[in-house]
């Protein structure tokens, strides 16, 4: 845990190299880490100190709180919760992940069904604005307004230093059942009616996701915490998590190895590096099969682009990437899937229910303007990562718009944490863009901080 003296003494460090950070020059954070796919622009200026603001501030196993700074990675957070047998509430599937990122940037999980996206379990946060001040932002008072606009913003309006967060138990042991279906429009009734009970053949659950190999494969995961005793799998060796779909109809992790399941393959895109053949997973440390070394890797070859020199040399076709995750509302979740395995042709893809989380008490769901999805309303959480080729007459980024045309038809949103190439009206419209200018000219008066648009779509 880190001690409140040393909180504060960052805090002021960060402070400190925002302002010496000249007008006009941009505003990055000097991180090791990113779990962005968009290119941008190289800085021209140092980054932000945020070295000290990577830990565990305070964990409260009795209020079911933690205090959080902004830098800390859910891997550094879990392992902290976990000695008191909680966890966050939404966990997004990848250990580098940080909080702030998360709540800045959105993040999804499994327990998304039931507790919507990790802002929604946030409580307070101090955020450094543009204007190089640090207010405390809570859902109601005077900061409300940025205490809304904060989800999405991408450190357009600012950044967390700190953010105190809900837990909730988790058991020592996940206990899973794998459900296939042959027809989307099944799975998605069952997806319905574990969202409204909680519960699936008279069992609980407590948490939901799963994965479409084809139209006429798809499994959903349904997962119960418990305390019980039993074997339990483990994934980070020989054996690969989502192959597991399809060989076994009930399994079993521990708490800590249901959390990462994904990580230590990056779902399945492990493969791209070879490091799913058993002869390479044999002599690739396991140590090194984690997201963040597949990410350098990716980010060694957007720099160097050898893959793309050497199909070139073999008279291959170039790539286009295709990296997104889209929210779709349950009713139309069916029809994106077909249209997306006909037209885009990538498989498989993660399906991860969703609903804004439902007030503890009297009142209607709180609403996030710059990524507004209806309260009360199921969607499904579509994510695809991969690449295809560029057929004869398009352009690269011709499958990415078409992606972005028929999720807007289907009345759902996509996040921006990848290639986006809406022009500035429709995106205004998509995520807020009057509600992001009026916080914006609130805090960052001088527009020190890179725009929402300029960051997302122009890659600045």
């Amino acid at each position: 845990m880190y001690a409140v003296r040393d909180h504060d003494q960052a805090v002021t460090q960060l402070r400190r190299s925002y302002a010496a950070v000249r007008p006009g020059q941009p505003v990055r954070l000097a991180k090791r880490t990113s779990n962005l796919f968009r290119p941008r622009a190289e800085p021209r200026a140092p980054g932000l100190d945020v070295s000290g603001l990577g830990g565990v501030l305070r964990v409260d196993p009795v209020a079911r709180t933690a205090d959080v700074q902004g830098m800390c990675t859910y891997e550094d957070l879990v392992d902290a919760t976990l000695a008191h047998g909680l966890m966050p509430l939404v966990v997004p599937q990848l250990r580098t992940i940080t909080i702030g990122g998360a709540v800045t940037g959105l993040g999804i999980e499994s327990t998304s069904f039931r507790n919507g996206l990790p802002h929604e379990s946030v409580t307070e946060l101090d955020v450094l604005t543009g204007a190089g001040e640090i207010v405390t932002v809570r859902p109601e008072g005077e900061h409300a307004d940025m205490f809304a606009a904060f989800p999405n913003s991408l450190g357009s309006l600012g950044y967390a230093t700190r953010l105190r967060i809900e837990l909730q138990p988790i058991g020592r042991r996940v206990v899973l059942r794998n459900v296939r279906f042959s027809r989307l429009e099944d799975l998605a009734d069952a997806i319905r009616e574990v969202s409204a009970t909680r519960s699936w053949a008279g069992t609980t659950v407590d948490a939901m996701d799963g994965v479409m190999f084809t139209p006429t494969e798809a499994y959903l995961v349904l997962a119960t915490f418990t305390d019980d005793a039993g074997p339990v799998s483990d994934y980070t060796g020989q054996e690969i998590y989502y192959r597991s779909l399809r060989q076994r109809t009930q399994d079993a992790l521990t708490g800590h190895d249901y959390l990462w399941r994904w990580d230590t393959d990056w779902f399945w895109c492990s493969a791209a590096f070879g490091a799913q053949h058993p002869v390479v997973r044999r002599i690739w440390p396991a140590r090194w099969r984690r997201s963040d070394v597949y990410h350098r890797l990716v980010r060694l070859e957007h720099r160097h682009r050898v893959a793309a020199r050497i199909d070139r040399w073999r008279g291959q076709p170039a790539r286009e990437r295709v990296v997104q995750d889209v929210e779709i509302p349950l009713d139309r979740a069916a029809d994106f899937l077909r249209w997306f395995a006909s037209s885009v042709q990538m498989t498989p893809v993660w399906l991860c229910p969703l609903r804004l989380r439902e007030p503890a008490g009297p009142g209607s769901a709180r609403s996030w303007p710059l990524y507004p999805l209806w309260p009360g309303q199921d969607y499904v959480n579509i994510g695809f990562w991969g690449s295809v080729p560029i057929t004869a007459g398009a352009v690269d980024g011709d499958v990415n718009r078409a992606i972005e045309h028929r999720v807007s038809e289907l009345g759902g949103h996509k996040s921006l944490y990848s290639d986006a190439y809406y022009d500035r009206e429709v995106f205004d419209r998509l995520y807020g863009g009057d509600t992001w200018r009026a916080v914006k000219d609130r805090y960052d008066p001088a527009h020190r901080l890179t725009g929402l648009y300029e960051k997302a779509v122009a890659r600045a």
